[in-house]
């Protein structure tokens, strides 16, 4: 213990800090370590559906702003009654991101959080038959570059969580003038085909570290629960200055 403080004291005087991290069981645990550690004071939850990562963060302890984006109107209502009780600020819009502003179709999962613009594969249907599509509805897409500077202060630390079940790439195709003030992103990574045209982990990898990323987690997330076969991961970047 004697040898733990004179190392600290000696790093200290040289402007070094060190940062135990110390695991927990919340499944948000790693991440909000993250989100302390890179000082982030507003959280942009692109494909919220009912609020499901923004409530783990809030009870993981993250007490900055949220920003939600969720384009189907069953999980769009639910979204907004949590918001309107949230004590330090849950901004929550009812339209998807992507490349471009148009009005689209999106696949309605019998889960509801697997809905996904994009055509599923067999793959996903037969390992979790609970989320084949069971309808579709109209919505709108916009892009992040359209809504992001009126939204970003100066000074603020930015972290992108983008879960658009295979669309991930599009939104981050539309948020090309966004990303320069955006530290950190958390994004869903497939290791196996799920959806039509979404792109695997290692292209997945690839492009985000060509944006000027470095991975620095992955998350474990969809799996064959009778393979064990991981599906997909939550790959985080952040970019150092």
């Amino acid at each position: 213990m004697r040898i733990k403080k004179i190392i600290h004291k000696v790093l200290q005087s040289a402007g070094y800090e060190i940062v135990y991290y110390r695991p927990a069981h919340h499944p948000l645990a790693r991440t909000k370590w993250l989100l302390d550690l890179y000082d982030v004071s507003v959280v942009l939850d692109v494909g919220a559906n009912t609020g499901q990562f923004s409530e783990r963060l809030r009870e993981a302890g993250y007490q900055q702003q949220i920003i939600s984006f969720e384009p189907l109107p069953d999980a769009f209502a639910v979204i907004k009654e949590k918001a309107i009780n949230d004590r330090w600020g849950w901004e929550v819009n009812n339209f998807a991101l992507g490349s471009r502003e148009e009005r689209t179709m999106i696949h309605i999962a019998g889960n509801s959080y697997s809905s996904s613009i994009l055509p599923m594969l067999s793959t996903h249907e037969q390992s979790r038959p609970e989320s084949r599509y069971v309808g579709e509805v109209e919505i709108k897409v916009k892009t992040l570059d359209s809504v992001f500077l009126s939204r970003w202060r100066s000074g603020q630390r930015v972290f992108l969580k983008i879960d658009t079940q295979g669309f991930e790439k599009q939104v981050l195709d539309g948020a090309a003038e966004s990303l320069p003030f955006i530290d950190t992103i958390q994004i869903e990574m497939s290791m196996t085909p799920l959806y039509e045209g979404g792109l695997l982990f290692e292209e997945m990898y690839s492009f985000v570290k060509s944006l000027g990323y470095r991975l620095v987690a992955i998350e474990p997330g969809f799996f064959d629960t009778e393979t064990g076969e991981m599906f997909q991961v939550d790959g985080i970047f952040h970019r150092f200055a």
